[in-house]
């Protein structure tokens, strides 16, 4: 579970390094629902970069869009079983929902594939 003002790692080579989460996209906190929105493996979110390599197409303080690759929290699978991870993390991506990078690091979870973020699966080295 990821909610606003969360720290997340950036597992891709953009230059990203550290993203502090400031927006969902795609949940509504309409009346009589949660007020503190929390966001799991595959839903995007929007983020400033807090920490960034230097001479990189990413800046500090730029506004991205990133899609969920790994959360600590455990998520529940159709089967029974849950899956969960060393550390939050995210993948930036563009407008059409593609990858800013071109190598993903470390594990993906396999929830990214109904998601359609296929491009994220195939560049990740292993899929949980």
């Amino acid at each position: 579970m990821i909610q606003k003002e969360s720290r997340i790692e950036v597992a891709d080579n953009s230059g990203a390094k550290v993203a502090q989460v400031i927006g969902t996209l795609g949940r509504s906190t309409a009346r009589g629902r949660k007020t503190r929105l929390s966001v799991g493996v595959g839903d995007r979110v929007v983020c400033t970069v807090k920490k960034a390599l230097p001479n990189s197409d990413v800046k500090t303080g730029e506004k991205v869009r990133a899609v969920i690759v790994r959360t600590k929290y455990p998520t529940r699978r159709a089967d029974g079983s849950y899956v969960r991870f060393d550390s939050n993390a995210c993948v930036l991506i563009d407008p059409e929902g593609n990858p800013r990078g071109t190598r993903i690091f470390g594990a993906v979870a396999r929830e990214l594939r109904e998601h359609n973020y296929m491009k994220i699966v195939s560049l990740a080295s292993e899929v949980v």
